[in-house]
């Protein structure tokens, strides 16, 4: 019986437990697709689908005639909500993420519009956050895509190295992607994992009591101690984070 409990409470645990990853993605050719589609076999994550507005668009029909003109129009006036296209994605909260991945396509030396659109709006939403950029190209260099991503989002902490698969590689991309994850130093956190070692249990509870006392916090993870995310590290976390291991959320 207590095998079956346990159980239970480990199922339990990894369903409440909310991913601190998510992935956001681009795709038109399906290359994309293919990268985070394998991106999900190594981490845990969300993902979103940045989805243009109006469907069936052929960007690349008459030698790349939309496609030219979208890249055009925001590098003419990138400060300007009216120069990115219309795209029918939205999210309403990325506080439970610290870490995203941008995964987009490259348009003409820059990032492909429909994804310069998501980040023009939500952006700024991502200040402070671990920030990750994968890139798809046929052959051509990725800075001026980092750039569009520094300038979409400037608060953001980006990781050092960013990963850029060329498409022909596109179907032996498992340990490109791999091997990037392991340059960034890639370390997947569980919420309520307060003092990191890779489980949430009483011991966390004890953790994150010692830190709302003023305790010796060095070898926490303050970073997920705010378990009811609103923003500040309280008794309700601790009662959020009994609620977790029982079961109750």
């Amino acid at each position: 019986m207590k095998r079956v409990i346990s159980s239970l409470l480990f199922v339990a645990l990894v369903m409440c437990c909310h991913a601190r990853t998510l992935v956001v993605y681009y795709s038109f050719t399906n290359n994309v697709r293919t990268i985070v589609e394998d991106l999900q076999t190594q981490i845990t994550c969300d993902v979103l689908e940045v989805e243009p507005a109006e469907e069936g668009l052929d960007y690349a029909a008459n030698n790349y005639a939309i496609g030219s003109a979208l890249i055009a129009a925001i590098r003419a006036n990138p400060d300007s909500a009216s120069s990115y296209p219309a795209i029918k994605t939205v999210i309403d909260n990325l506080d439970d993420y610290s870490t995203i991945i941008v995964a987009t396509p490259l348009w003409w030396s820059n990032m492909a519009a429909p994804m310069q659109t998501f980040l023009f709006t939500y952006g700024s939403q991502m200040a402070g956050k671990n920030i990750g950029l994968i890139v798809s190209s046929h052959s051509s260099g990725i800075s001026g895509v980092v750039s569009d991503a520094k300038r979409l989002i400037p608060e953001g902490n980006f990781y050092d190295n960013n990963l850029w698969i060329k498409s022909a590689q596109t179907s032996s991309c498992h340990s490109m992607i791999e091997d990037w994850l392991a340059s960034i130093g890639y370390v997947e956190v569980m919420q309520g994992d307060v003092n990191g070692d890779g489980e949430v249990n009483i011991s966390d509870v004890t953790s994150l009591v010692d830190i709302i006392l003023g305790g010796d916090n060095a070898d926490y993870n303050t970073d997920v101690a705010d378990v009811d995310g609103d923003g500040e590290i309280g008794i309700s976390d601790v009662t959020t984070l009994v609620d977790m291991i029982l079961g109750n959320e």
